[in-house]
């Protein structure tokens, strides 16, 4: 399955977390967890890509981001929690579309491996302005909390961004993706 994401997000300090969080305590926290992929010399990073195997308790998906002009294509594969297990144990990815791009692409496959993982407990809810994600996450010895709004308009979502920022008076942190604030804690390892 193919989509466009266009998302706003913030990160939010601990005070502006527990606000929402109790705010959204009827909805059922999820935990997923997102095993990230590259080479070693990041040549999916070079053709602005990104990787990813995530995880739940009864499922996964397999995921490749490729950035446009405005948000992200997203290819999705299911997979079942049996394949990714495998999948993530073996550094190889399952036969598809996904799979199918990146050798289109000439990413050499034999070199992919897992680069580490980060883990989201989300609390999850359409909403009238989009789809409102709320997560705490976990990775490479951190922690931090960010709030996202995936919107079909860019521009009509950017001002409902903002305005519900407005209302429950967050002060907008800029975010980076997970994957490259997972990334960041690589480059401190070396």
């Amino acid at each position: 399955m193919t989509t466009l994401e266009i998302e706003y997000k913030t990160l939010l300090n601990q005070d502006e977390f527990n606000r929402l969080e109790s705010r959204l305590s009827h909805i059922k926290p999820v935990t997923q967890t997102n095993y990230y992929f590259d080479t070693a010399n990041f040549d999916l990073k070079a053709h602005r890509m990104s990787l990813r195997i995530r995880t739940f308790s009864d499922k996964a998906e397999l995921t490749l981001k490729i950035p446009q002009e405005v948000g992200n294509v997203e290819y999705n594969q299911a997979l079942l929690l049996s394949e990714a297990k495998k999948a993530i144990k073996e550094e190889k990815l399952p036969k598809g579309e996904i799979l199918n791009i990146l050798t289109n692409e000439n990413i050499p496959l034999e070199n992919l491996k897992v680069l580490g993982h980060l883990t989201t407990v989300r609390r999850e809810t359409q909403t009238p302005i989009g789809l409102l994600a709320l997560d705490y996450n976990q990775y490479a010895g951190l922690k931090d909390y960010e709030l996202e709004l995936e919107v079909s308009d860019a521009t009509q979502g950017k001002i409902d961004f903002d305005n519900f920022l407005e209302q429950h008076n967050i002060s907008f942190k800029y975010a980076k993706s997970k994957v490259a604030r997972f990334s960041a804690t690589l480059k401190n390892a070396h």
